[in-house]
Parts: C-alpha cells; structure tokens; sequence
C-alpha cells in the first residue's frame, strides 16, 4: 500500500510538504503542488480522510448548488468547482434546484447533515430561503448571484457591463433603436443589473424604454420562446432582442424560426453567456461570454481559504467583466 512517505520520496520533498499541498494549505508553491499530485497519482496515493475527518472534524466535501445544471454556462462552472476541489483532495456533492427555493432550502439542509465542510451557492432566490444559513458556522461562498445583505463572499461576473455593452452595441453599430429585453426574475442579482445595463444604453442613446420592451420571467427556453413569439406577433415592430440567457436566446431563435422571421436579416438578436462547443462549430451568436470556468475555481479557493480558517475579516467580492464577441446575429457579418 503507497504511503505519503512514497510520494514525498518520489517527488523529492519531505512528507510535511505532501500533506500540505495535498490538503491546499499555504506555504507550498505552485509547481511543487503540481509535482506532488502528479505523483500521488501516479502512485494512487489515497489519503485516509476518513481518520483525518475524525482528527480535524472535517469531511473533505464541499457542496456545489446551482439553479440549472443544463445550462451550459453552469455546466462549465461546475467543471471549474470540481477541477479545482479535486486538486486539493476534496469531493464535490452536486445539486441542481432547477430554480426552486424550497428545493433550494432542501438541498442546503441535506448537504449539512452530510457535514460538507463549505458551501458554494448559485442562489435561486433573494436569500430568504437562504437565511437559516446565518446561524451556522460552515463557509459559505455566493457564486455568479449576489443575495442582498448577506455577509458571504461571492464570485460574480459584471452582468450590468455586459448588458450594457450588447446593447450599445446593437444601438452605435446596426442603428437599433427599438430594442427587447426577456431576462429572468428581477429578484436575482443578474437580472435586475442586465436591466440596469440595457436601460442605461438605451437612456444614453436617448430612448425611453417601454414597458412592453421589457419582459420579465424565467430563464429557460420555452419562456425565451413564449415571450418572443408574444413580442412578434402584436406587431411591436421590435427591432433586436437582448437575451438574457443563452438558453433564452435558443428558444427566441426557435420562434423567430417558427414566424418566418430572420435573425438577424429581420430581427438582431445578442445574448447574455456563450455555447462553447456550439459557438466552435457554427459561430452565431453574438454574447457576453463570462469566464464561468474561472467563476468556479476562484469560488472554491476563496471557500478553502475559509475552511482552512484563515484569518480574512472582511467579506471579499470578486467580480469578473464578460468577453463580448461579436458574430452574425446582431447583424455583423451577416454576408460572411
């Protein structure tokens, strides 16, 4: 059976250093840690958690919450949280709440009787489900939504930039100015700033936006599809749409489809969030692409660092601007 004194002799380093690269603790550089998991692996080196749970009270989990693991950009974001655990010798639980609250308080009580040692949160909510969670002691790191007046630390992407930037976008470039926004519940942080983003352009640009341009409801396709199919047929005579999802943006298309309508030859289209795959093969759509993968790694650093109770006093927000990629459907391109 490989013990950590194999590794450590393999690696050249003493057994103090495996277990502290192994368990994410400081003091050990990068490429050292690098070199110790290589070998731990290679060796399949398997640290008794079981004996040091009991010895420090941990169980080396952490749980991962999220609204919509079918959503691509979650999907890469969790990638980003396993990766990243993984690499310091801790597991993942999953759970997908499918933008639920109470399946969202059920999922958070049911990883605390596992005693996962930290939670990683993509709220569903405006924190109430959420707030039981103040009065205990596990680490808590909010992840792409903010929940209002929480003391956690969070990782997010600048959603109000990138709305803001799509829809300057489609104003100073295509000359649109008749311009819809579907997005999901206002009672999310992301919503409520991908409004901000695209009134702001649009009061910039001297346009008032109306109360019919502005669609509130889910993120999902089929109310991308609904409201879309809604917003051509009363003859608005809307001019683009701002998505506020990917996945709103696959159900607008499929209406638009549907009414004989072109995108963007009839009807520009920019969207909130990036297909990887999809966009290698047939790049369409013009996003606001958010770096989900390192949402996710930096989330989990930001969780061990309070496992591991570093002394970090003040709560600590990282905020990460989108990538905006231009492609045919906002009309660039269209002839290419």
């Amino acid at each position: 059976m490989t013990t950590i004194y194999d590794v450590a002799k393999r690696a050249g380093v003493s057994p103090a250093t495996v277990s502290r690269a192994l368990s994410g603790a400081r003091g050990v550089s990068e490429a050292t840690r690098q070199r110790v998991l290589a070998v731990a692996q290679e060796l399949q080196y398997s640290p008794n958690y079981i004996a040091r749970s009991l010895k420090k009270r941990q169980t080396n989990t952490i749980a991962l919450i999220i609204s919509d693991i079918t959503n691509p950009f979650f999907t890469t974001l969790a990638r980003g949280v396993e990766d990243r655990a993984s690499a310091y010798g801790f597991n993942t639980i999953f759970c997908n709440t499918d933008e639920d609250p109470e399946t969202e308080r059920a999922y958070v009580e049911l990883v605390l009787r596992r005693q996962v040692d930290g939670l990683l949160i993509s709220s569903c909510s405006d924190g109430r489900s959420l707030s039981f969670l103040s009065k205990r002691s596990v680490p808590v790191v909010l992840v792409d939504r903010k929940v209002k007046d929480s003391s956690w630390d969070c990782v997010v992407g600048d959603s109000e930039y990138g709305a803001y930037a799509l829809t300057k976008h489609l104003i100073e470039v295509h000359g649109k100015r008749k311009i819809a926004i579907i997005s999901g519940p206002l009672v999310l942080s992301t919503s409520r700033e991908r409004v901000e983003g695209y009134t702001r352009a649009l009061k910039e640009a001297g346009v008032t936006p109306r109360e019919e341009w502005v669609i509130i409801g889910t993120y999902k396709e089929d109310f991308g599809y609904q409201a879309t199919r809604r917003l051509l047929e009363r003859g608005s005579s809307i001019e683009a749409i701002f998505a506020g999802n990917n996945v709103i943006a696959v159900g607008a298309i499929r209406a638009a489809r549907e009414l004989g309508i072109r995108v963007p030859e009839d009807l520009a289209l920019v969207t909130f969030d990036d297909f990887d795959l999809a966009s290698a093969l047939f790049p369409f759509l013009t996003a606001a692409k958010q770096p989900a993968y390192t949402m996710g790694t930096l989330a989990v650093e930001m969780l061990l660092e309070r496992i591991r109770g570093e002394k970090i006093r003040e709560r600590r927000e990282v905020v990460l601007r989108p990538e905006i990629i231009i492609r045919r459907s906002c009309g660039c391109h269209a002839d290419s």
